[in-house]
């Protein structure tokens, strides 16, 4: 089932896709309250299913402004150096333990909308990357049980502005630029997705292949990352995992290639989705 956030005549709404149209959720379950309420109540995600099977379309996608998948997550916690291949050309290791920083949920755009570099920089990039959504919340999970609380999965585009990224050691600021981090189309249930390690993913600049990897290819895996994080914090349904972004880069190319007013990027991911996102100035 593919689960989408949205906006039509003035009021936010969810739904599960069916072919080029949207079920209304919102409105058939009017119990629950957003996206991320659904995903954490297995009985709602049932009668859900069961609509996306049954039920006659309510709106036409193309009507509707999508939202970032989860609009207001309560965290976002993203993934540094976690394919190999993306650690060696920064000049990285990977650790023994994985590299975490956050990102706010006032950075998130949907699919369609501009990314915006802003007006300090001109060291836009791009990072093409899987991000889990969790449905299940738990402290101290173990790895072994870590995808019992994956509800889904989305494309993220973790646009960063390199220059600001490395104002300090402490990167956080060049992750958290205003617009610049696309989140979606939409959320695939995880019981549509065998294994997440047989996913493949690309990064494409105006159509033109940037970065390609294999999910087999992370360094953390999810229910590492997973457990990890939960040692210190609790998931809670909505959070969005991002993983790491493979090789090939804009700011680690010879010469280095900037995002820049009216390119096009899109996360390709088979099975889960494709992200397009024009670039647009800070107004």
């Amino acid at each position: 089932m593919k689960l989408v956030s949205y906006r039509h005549q003035g009021r936010s709404g969810f739904g599960a896709i069916k072919d080029q149209d949207i079920i209304d959720l919102a409105k058939r379950l009017p119990a629950v309250a957003d996206l991320a309420a659904l995903i954490s109540d297995s009985a709602a995600l049932d009668e859900a299913r069961r609509l996306a099977d049954t039920a006659a379309a309510d709106l036409a996608l193309s009507a509707v402004e999508l939202e970032p998948v989860i609009p207001r997550p309560s965290k976002i916690i993203c993934v540094g150096i976690n394919y190999v291949a993306h650690a060696a050309e920064a000049g990285r290791t990977v650790g023994q333990y994985p590299v975490i920083f956050h990102r706010f949920a006032q950075t998130l755009v949907a699919h369609g909308a501009p990314i915006i570099r802003p007006r300090v920089s001109d060291h836009f990039d791009f990072e093409a990357e899987l991000a889990v959504v969790l449905g299940k919340g738990g402290s101290h999970i173990q790895p072994e049980d870590a995808m019992q609380h994956v509800a889904g999965y989305t494309c993220f585009n973790d646009a960063s502005v390199r220059d600001w990224q490395f104002h300090t050691h402490q990167y956080g600021m060049g992750k958290n630029f205003r617009g610049t981090g696309a989140l979606g189309p939409w959320l695939v249930t995880a019981d549509e997705i065998r294994d997440y390690r047989e996913l493949s993913i690309e990064g494409l600049l105006n159509g033109e292949r940037m970065q390609i990897g294999q999910l087999s290819e992370l360094a953390f895996d999810i229910p590492a990352l997973i457990a990890y994080v939960s040692q210190a914090l609790d998931w809670q349904p909505g959070d969005i995992l991002a993983t790491g972004t493979p090789s090939g880069i804009g700011f680690k190319r010879q010469p280095p290639i900037f995002l820049k007013p009216g390119d096009t990027f899109d996360v390709v991911i088979p099975g889960v989705g494709t992200l397009t996102n024009p670039v647009a100035d800070e107004a």
